[in-house]
């Protein structure tokens, strides 16, 4: 079967499991890519969790699948207006791109399955005005639900919400997400190490250096690159990247890995 038969196939499976009474139309249909020699689709059969799956081309037997992100469902809501898919997959540079009905653009590494988001903006899709950005499975499983979700919620008060960098050093991409802590509205960052799922907090409760307990006052954030170096700013020799986090107009400080513990370096007042 070719990939258009392949895709026709798929499509109608997703029409025939379309529920009865659903208030937002089926997702459209979500031409496969194949790339050295895998098939990859977007089923788009889980309103509640987007992922694709790989697929021998030679045996037509299935490798793999990988959640790309999941939708927050809000019980005070219809459920299926809340819902978000896939719309279109291609392949760049051994990356698979994939675009959500949002505009929001996903790059996975092929050979690590690492997931990165585009620092575009998030916007709203069909039947809903207001609803937070899709979030992606690597935050999902540590942070958005289990006993880390009782104390600190997912904050998206800065686009992008989220961060990646090897903020400690140790060769394993880590992630950065703002949080806020639940008993008090204060606002942090999550810090989620890749090689052991541990998270650190800073801010949202938990005092660190001049940004205190509460980083309500910062208004944009970057990683800033162990390869920039040090030059032209007050930091010793940065063993991973960093997190540089300011406040327009004003002052700006750079949070970095000492091999211990997590430090604030004031760079402006």
């Amino acid at each position: 079967m070719n990939v258009r038969g392949i895709t026709v196939v798929f499509l109608a499976m997703a029409v025939l499991t379309w529920p009865a009474g659903a208030k937002r139309s089926a997702p459209t249909e979500v031409e496969p890519v194949i790339h050295a020699g895998i098939r990859y689709v977007a089923p788009n059969d889980d309103g509640r969790r987007a992922y694709i799956e790989a697929w021998d081309v030679q045996t037509n037997k299935k490798l793999w699948d990988l959640t790309v992100f999941t939708n927050r469902i809000d019980p005070k809501l219809e459920e299926d207006v809340q819902w978000f898919f896939i719309d279109k997959l291609s392949v760049h540079d051994g990356m698979l791109i994939v675009k959500s009905e949002r505009g929001t653009t996903y790059q996975i590494d092929l050979t690590t399955k690492v997931i990165t988001q585009s620092e575009a903006a998030w916007s709203a899709g069909p039947a809903v005005t207001s609803h937070p950005p899709e979030i992606p499975e690597s935050i999902n499983r540590v942070i958005a639900t289990g006993s880390f979700a009782k104390k600190y919620e997912l904050s998206y008060q800065l686009n992008p919400f989220y961060l990646h960098g090897d903020l400690d050093g140790d060769g394993k991409a880590d992630l950065a997400v703002l949080v806020k802590q639940r008993s008090t509205g204060k606002l942090g960052i999550a810090i989620v190490h890749g090689s052991t799922n541990k998270v650190t907090i800073l801010g949202a409760g938990t005092s660190v250096g001049n940004g205190g307990d509460d980083f309500e006052w910062m208004d944009s954030w970057e990683v800033y690159s162990k390869e920039r170096g040090t030059k032209g700013i007050s930091a010793p020799k940065l063993r991973g990247d960093a997190l540089l986090v300011s406040k327009s107009e004003a002052a700006s400080a750079l949070i970095y890995w000492n091999g211990k513990r997590y430090i604030w370096l004031q760079q402006g007042d």
